[in-house]
């Protein structure tokens, strides 16, 4: 932790990083061999949805593959032999103003669940979460019969039945990974054909067609069960508009993702139409010494690679800012 006469009672870094996935921790690989005091928060997993995903199989440098969770830990470890420090907590506003102290503009405000925190610079890598529904039932039964990660709860399901709503390639990719586990699966597809990649449908239907049943034009109206488990989904066949019941032991729902960005409503950090975060050609966002990187950042492309890309590189920015910060704060 830095040290600062002019500081506030609370603690100073060089560096809060905002997240804990790929590129946050490729970030803080950067800073911290280069001695840039790195502070990581993360409120989930560390390694993001990348430590969540059954299996990697297009990150340049495993040509036969590697499971998501051993990946993440293999950055963690990376980034902490290096002296990253990673926090399990949350941060819950960001301000450029900090009061009580002098020279003010050289500090980031962070209201963490560890306190107040200053920072030189911060890089914001939140990454997305998984969208909902919404239909009755589906708060109801969350983690007791409603899921969004086949990686972290599948195992519950061994030779039960199972319904997977959504129709893009992370529904087709964990309904496929599900029948390690369920007897059958029920996949229900709201549109008339799927988003998933055609290799992807390819191998649903040729190696999966015995155990996955994919219901096209399919709503998903509740989720129905008893006190303490979910017995069935129903929705309605959009082409006759007949009510359908899908007898189950459990729900996961791979609909998309949302960019982890709420606690910045109250900020003037720009956000696009779909809530991810603007940057410039540095990846600095619209609050100085602010920085993005990741899926969070607006233009993503929403790959593991390309997030360790941005990581790289908005540590090279930051590094490039907070030495013209010391020239211009006078930083010995």
């Amino acid at each position: 932790m830095a040290e600062d006469p002019t500081r506030t009672s609370a603690p100073v870094h060089d560096v809060i990083m905002i997240g804990a996935g790929p590129a946050a921790l490729t970030a803080a690989i950067y800073t911290t061999r280069e001695d840039i005091d790195t502070v990581l928060f993360e409120r989930g997993v560390v390694g993001g949805l990348a430590a969540v995903t059954d299996w990697i199989d297009n990150y340049p440098g495993f040509p036969k593959g590697i499971a998501g969770l051993e990946y993440a830990d293999l950055l963690r470890e990376q980034a902490e032999r290096f002296g990253a420090k990673i926090e399990l907590g949350e941060v819950t506003e960001i301000s450029g103003e900090v009061k009580g102290i002098t020279d003010e503009g050289k500090y980031r405000r962070l209201e963490t669940t560890e306190g107040e925190m200053l920072a030189k610079a911060v890089l914001i890598a939140t990454g997305s979460d998984y969208k909902k529904i919404g239909v009755p039932g589906e708060q109801e039964y969350y983690a007791r019969g409603v899921h969004y990660c086949a990686t972290c709860d599948g195992a519950f399901y061994r030779d039960k039945r199972l319904v997977v709503v959504g129709g893009g390639n992370s529904a087709v990719q964990e309904s496929m990974f599900l029948t390690k586990f369920a007897s059958h699966i029920d996949l229900l597809v709201r549109s008339d054909s799927m988003r998933a990649s055609e290799i992807l449908q390819h191998e649903l239907f040729e190696k999966h067609k015995d155990k996955i049943t994919v219901h096209f034009n399919t709503t998903t109206d509740e989720i129905v069960g008893t006190d303490d488990k979910v017995t069935k989904v129903i929705g309605t066949d959009t082409t006759t508009g007949k009510k359908m019941e899908y007898e189950t032991d459990g729900v996961f729902v791979f609909v998309g993702l949302k960019p982890n960005t709420e606690f910045l409503a109250d900020t003037n950090i720009e956000l696009d139409e779909r809530g991810l975060i603007k940057s410039d050609e540095h990846l600095q966002t619209s609050m100085p010494g602010v920085f993005v990187a990741g899926d969070v950042r607006s233009g993503a492309t929403m790959q593991i690679a390309s997030a360790t890309g941005d990581g790289a590189t908005a540590a090279l920015h930051i590094r490039e800012y907070l030495n013209e910060h010391a020239r211009t704060h006078g930083d010995s």
